[in-house]
């Protein structure tokens, strides 16, 4: 063990709570896994699992963090809590929440790329709470690391987010997280080194939790989490006085009723990875304490004596929404456990409980619930989530969500920054001018490639990123942010297609397909399970096609060479859950089911679709 890392249950003088904030991909959570590792958190007998704080399935998969977590490390007696946040804009209410539990930021910015749009804005939800900041330049080893530059963008970063002088004061460290080396100032680590200098300038930096544990009890909760032995878990930090296991406490909740006032059942603590049961946290320190079923994120667990609220949490507002309905297609109840409305508004209602920057709202049929939230993505790994868990849904194509500012309509705008191969730069920019997208700025990346930033209407960019990946054959990266409001931009478009809609119900045939891919694109396969009303493919005409998909060769004793020809199918369009949400139209739907994505008109009955655009006309 390195002289000064000591992990465990030795005793601690003091506390440091400390965020990891950056823009996507620029390493918080490979940082964290060298932290912990090399503070001896993993035992020997442990497998070190790389990542290991993007523990959800989803989170692995995309190779992205959605939900903030936090673990803890013992540095020179003083006892760390990291909390890791998301880098992508659609989970910033994560930010938002882990930034109340922390008193200082660690700020990583890649050594190539510098700032980005996603730095700016979780730079500036740290500078908005005044705490300070340790800046790490990480991977400076890449070839095309430009350490000194990135430093200077920096600094001009926190100019033109109007940073008090004490907050550009800050420390910089250069390091290469996944090898766990790291030298103070502009460098090159060592072989030998240590992350030894990132954890001393969090002593220097970042201050000692405040908060005197000897006044009255005030703890703010900011997370949720449940167990199938203690039932709702609340998380969150203990602002002043000291939270006893056992002791009676007031629950503070927004509403106009008095304080509950239940006895603490269980009180847990951040132990490396882990949760321990612990006799009691004191002012500055995180906690995790079960016993209150009814808490809720914002709550304020207090002094039963003189029971006083902490202010509520607040987050950015929602920009998107979209309706989440009972399955009604005719193959609903295949493969789902989660079928009904109520259990659907359940689950919504879970969800949440557990994210602030979700809202949900009843609309004029019970069996429909409007869901808001952030973007496409967050929206996207929710229904994942829920597919996942044995749910069936049928959801409509997102939309924004608008203002009346001055009178005036207004739309939210997004910005978007795409790194993309250089020879694609034509492309995106040609794909973004029929989206009303403006080119902000081009800048050279990595080495082949280009950051371009562009300014859009959130409406305008549904969709944007599977037409990038398909454009630029899966190269593209792209991250968006919400810029603010813009009036109304008028119409855009949307896709160049009509839906190839099936005519009745059946199994789709070989022979069927051939003839009707001359005339599209295909969503399907042979021998897939179809409806009327599901649609099977996009035809190149603007306008809806009713196709018989179920149709089998005609058997005769003629035989010739034409009509006997092998039937050669083009592999078909795999329709994702994001994919899908962003192809379709307002009058159709994504069935979503455990074992299957598809596609399908709202009214699956033709005479029935002629009859709402009758009505709508």
């Amino acid at each position: 063990m390195r002289t000064g890392y000591h992990c465990g249950l030795m005793a601690t003088t003091s506390f440091r709570n400390v965020a990891l904030i950056a823009h996507v991909d620029h390493g918080k959570t490979t940082l964290v896994d060298a932290m912990l590792s090399a503070t001896d958190v993993f035992a020997a007998h442990e497998k070190h699992v790389d990542r290991v704080m993007d523990s959800n399935d989803q989170e692995r998969e995309r190779g992205i963090t959605i939900l903030a977590k936090a673990a803890s490390i013992i540095w020179k007696g003083t006892k760390i809590n990291i909390v890791d946040t998301p880098g992508h804009a659609d989970f910033g209410g994560e930010v938002e929440r882990a930034l109340e539990l922390v008193d200082g930021v660690l700020l990583l910015v890649d050594a190539a790329e510098g700032p980005m749009p996603q730095t700016r804005y979780v730079l500036s939800k740290a500078l908005g709470r005044h705490i300070p900041t340790v800046v790490i330049i990480n991977k400076v080893d890449r070839g095309d690391a430009r350490a000194e530059e990135v430093a200077d963008e920096i600094y001009e970063l926190f100019f033109d987010l109007d940073a008090s002088d004490h907050h550009i004061e800050f420390p910089i460290i250069s390091a290469i997280a996944r090898e766990g080396r790291s030298v103070a100032g502009i460098g090159m680590p060592a072989a030998d080194a240590d992350l030894a200098p990132i954890l001393d300038a969090v002593l220097e930096t970042i201050p000692a939790t405040s908060g005197n544990a000897a006044a009255p009890l005030q703890a703010i909760v900011t997370n949720l989490d449940a167990s199938d032995y203690l039932g709702r878990l609340a998380i969150g930090r203990v602002v002043q006085g000291t939270l006893k296991a056992g002791d009676q406490i007031a629950l503070c909740q927004n509403t106009d009723e008095p304080p509950v006032r239940r006895r603490l059942t269980q009180l847990m603590g951040f132990e490396g990875l882990g949760r321990e049961d612990v006799d009691e946290r004191v002012a500055g320190d995180l906690f995790i304490v079960a016993g209150f079923p009814d808490v809720e994120i914002g709550d304020t667990l207090a002094d039963p004596t003189d029971p006083q609220p902490l202010p509520r949490l607040t987050v950015d507002e929602p920009v998107l929404r979209m309706t989440f309905g009972v399955n009604t297609s005719p193959l609903a109840g295949v493969s789902g456990k989660f079928l009904t409305s109520r259990q659907i508004r359940d689950r919504l209602e879970k969800e949440v409980l557990g994210n602030v920057s979700i809202k949900i709202e009843n609309t004029a049929s019970p069996e429909i619930i409007e869901v808001a939230g952030r973007g496409e993505l967050q929206l996207a790994v929710l229904i994942e989530s829920m597919r996942r868990e044995g749910f069936e849904l049928q959801v409509s194509r997102p939309q924004v969500i608008i203002k009346e500012i001055d009178g005036v309509r207004h739309e939210p705008v997004e910005q978007a920054t795409v790194d993309i191969p250089e020879e694609y730069v034509g492309i995106v920019t040609q794909a973004a001018a029929p989206r009303k997208g403006r080119v902000l700025d081009i800048r050279a990346g990595a080495t082949g490639r280009t950051i371009l930033t562009i300014s859009a209407p959130a409406r305008g960019l549904l969709g944007f990123r599977s037409l990038l990946m398909t454009a630029t054959r899966g190269t593209a990266l792209i991250n968006q942010r919400h810029e603010g409001w813009m009036p109304w931009a008028g119409e855009l478009p949307h896709r160049t297609g009509g839906a190839m809609s099936a005519d009745r119900i059946g199994v789709s045939t070989g022979f069927a397909l051939d003839n009707l891919q001359k005339r599209g694109e295909m969503f399907i396969g042979p021998v897939t399970d179809v409806y009327e009303g599901m649609i099977i493919g996009e035809s190149t005409r603007n306008e809806e096609m009713v196709v018989n998909v179920t149709k089998g060769k005609q058997l005769t004793n003629i035989r010739t060479h034409s009509t006997d020809d092998a039937i050669k199918l083009k592999p078909h369009k795999v329709m994702t859950l994001e994919l899908a949400i962003e192809w379709i139209s307002d009058d159709e739907l994504v069935e979503v089911t455990p074992d299957a994505i598809r596609v399908r008109k709202r009214h699956l009955s033709e005479s029935d679709r002629k009859r709402a655009r009758k009505q709508a006309s």
